[in-house]
């Protein structure tokens, strides 16, 4: 991956008040729900260092997965498998989304500790969850669908859940929301901009037009057929500026002989954040 440094720092007040709270219930934890997006599989999996609750037994929920690009995300599917995590991956666009395999994966690491339960003459525990992630991986969605009524706020922005509550559900499992946590530092460029082009961190962090470019760089490296498609251009041209104006001829954002840069990088960002754009994988396993 791409390792260059940048200087972004992203830690506000409720998120470390977050971490500080699911410390306390680190004793009543089981297992460990860790969403990450489809489309970003590897800059939107919290890494090690700044990770929470690494003792406990980990499911890797893919969200999302309708609208990556499956060939490149498998191949982060198949990585993480390789070092021993159990993964799931889920259409949340959906209201009928089949639960039944993260349950099972869920039984069956808790299959031991049932089955000492029972030995002993005790009924099966309910299964306690806590749901992590990133803002906007669609957390709040997985547990109003796993939950069967809308209990969490959903927003396609990051900042919308802000405590922890512990939600019943229709299996043996009950599930801790979180608001979104992204770790204090973000050191990889790269990173910072792929959460940025979906929606993970507020967009007035980094500057617009830096990450629709970062886009519309994806697009030419990977994805010509978009670039064609939506934006009618076979490949961006040397001087991106050439390209903004031809995208603001396209959607009335060009004036005086010049693109209105921010409607366009807005309006650029906007095609993902609609979920307008499907079949997209930024994190690529062989960079």
């Amino acid at each position: 991956m791409n390792e260059n440094k940048t200087n972004i720092n992203w830690y506000p007040g409720h998120m470390a008040k977050t971490k500080r709270l699911i410390n306390e219930q680190e004793k009543l934890i089981d297992v460990v729900y860790e969403l990450v997006d489809a489309r970003i599989p590897f800059s939107s999996k919290m890494q090690d260092k700044d990770n929470i609750l690494l003792n406990k037994p980990r499911v890797i929920i893919f969200t999302k997965y309708d609208l990556c690009d499956k060939d490149e995300t498998n191949k982060w599917i198949k990585y993480y498998e390789g070092l021993g995590h159990k993964v799931v991956t889920l259409d949340l666009s959906t209201n009928n989304i089949d639960f039944s395999k993260l349950i099972n994966v869920t039984n069956d690491i808790m299959k031991s500790v049932q089955e000492k339960r029972n030995l002993k003459g005790l009924k099966d525990k309910e299964i306690r969850v806590l749901v992590l992630g990133i803002p906007n991986v669609g957390k709040s969605t997985f547990i109003n669908r796993f939950v069967g009524k809308n209990v969490a706020q959903t927003g396609n922005r990051p900042g919308v859940t802000t405590n922890l509550v512990w939600l019943k559900t229709k299996s043996n499992i009950l599930l801790l929301d979180s608001p979104g946590i992204l770790w204090p530092k973000i050191e990889s460029e790269e990173v910072a901009l792929n959460l940025s082009a979906m929606s993970a961190i507020k967009e007035e962090i980094l500057p617009i037009d830096k990450v629709a470019v970062h886009i519309l760089n994806k697009y030419n490296n990977y994805y010509k057929n978009i670039l064609s498609s939506f934006y009618n251009m076979d490949e961006l041209d040397e001087d991106i500026v050439e390209s903004y104006n031809i995208i603001g001829k396209k959607i009335g954002a060009y004036k005086n002989g010049e693109a209105d840069f921010r409607r366009v990088s807005q309006f650029i960002l906007n095609d993902i954040k609609s979920e307008k754009i499907k079949n997209i994988t930024f994190d690529r396993k062989d960079d």
